[in-house]
């Protein structure tokens, strides 16, 4: 298991992982070289603050921060609770409060492998017509867009589609360490076949358009991602919003005329 290993093992790998020397980090961290390599040989046991120290300047995502404090023999300070908690009734409600705020398009929220954890009424547009396997709890987002049984064969531009969330999934496996993740990511890629994949969106896009056939209209969309920086607490660390938005009028007055209708 992970969180088995030693903490110099670990903290080794999230260097390695984040393309940094020894030198690198000690610059960044304002720490000697040599202490570096004494806590990553097993020299010198860090304290948890040396290890919160390191963490921070490494990037590391704070479920990750608390297997390195268990594997240096300190205690994890890093709350996690499920999403459920008593405590946590206020945040939840505040993430219902911003999908609903958004309508009538679509919003979503996603947990950190893209499980879907709460929808607005308007994302019965993704929804619709997919595969019952692929509604099951937990219902993953990623695979739900790229899976032939998904909302794939509704996507007007699923090469274009594939080619922009597909390195963004092997980046976030490559940032978080996730094994997970990274299974999730060879699974959608072989979904695709050879030369399946279109030309990279180009880079100063501001969002990649999302084309998508819905009860006969044909939709637009740019979508955002927002996530929370809230210390010390990893479920909400973990959480993302996308939120949907009209590319093109068409779109905008099919959403508009839909809510109309379902308010008379």
């Amino acid at each position: 298991m992970h969180h088995d290993r030693p903490v110099g093992e670990l903290l080794r790998e999230w260097r390695h992982r984040r393309k940094l020397s020894q030198l690198d980090l000690a610059i960044q961290a304002e720490v000697s070289t040599r202490h570096i390599s004494f806590v990553e040989t097993g020299r010198t046991i860090p304290s948890s603050s040396m290890v919160l120290h390191l963490a921070e300047h490494l990037g590391v995502p704070l479920r990750e921060r608390n297997r390195l404090l268990v594997a240096a023999g300190h205690a994890p300070v890093f709350r996690q609770r499920p999403l459920e908690d008593a405590d946590l009734a206020g945040a939840r409600e505040a993430l219902q409060q911003v999908i609903r705020g958004h309508e009538p398009y679509p919003a979503l929220v996603v947990d950190r492998r893209w499980n879907l954890l709460f929808a607005n009424a308007a994302a019965d547009v993704f929804l619709n017509g997919v595969g019952p396997k692929l509604l099951r709890p937990p219902v993953n987002m990623m695979r739900l867009g790229l899976h032939p049984d998904g909302f794939a064969s509704r996507l007007r531009n699923l090469r274009q589609v594939r080619a922009f969330m597909l390195p963004r999934l092997a980046r976030q496996a490559a940032r978080t360490g996730d094994p997970e993740l990274s299974a999730l990511y060879e699974e959608l890629l072989s979904y695709g076949t050879e030369g399946d994949d279109g030309p990279p969106p180009d880079p100063t896009d501001i969002a990649l358009p999302i084309r998508i056939s819905h009860r006969g209209a044909d939709l637009c969309f740019l979508n955002t991602i927002t996530t929370f920086g809230a210390a010390f607490d990893i479920t909400l660390e973990e959480i993302a919003v996308e939120a949907y938005f009209p590319a093109d009028a068409e779109t905008a007055r099919f959403f508009h005329g839909r809510n109309t209708a379902s308010s008379e």
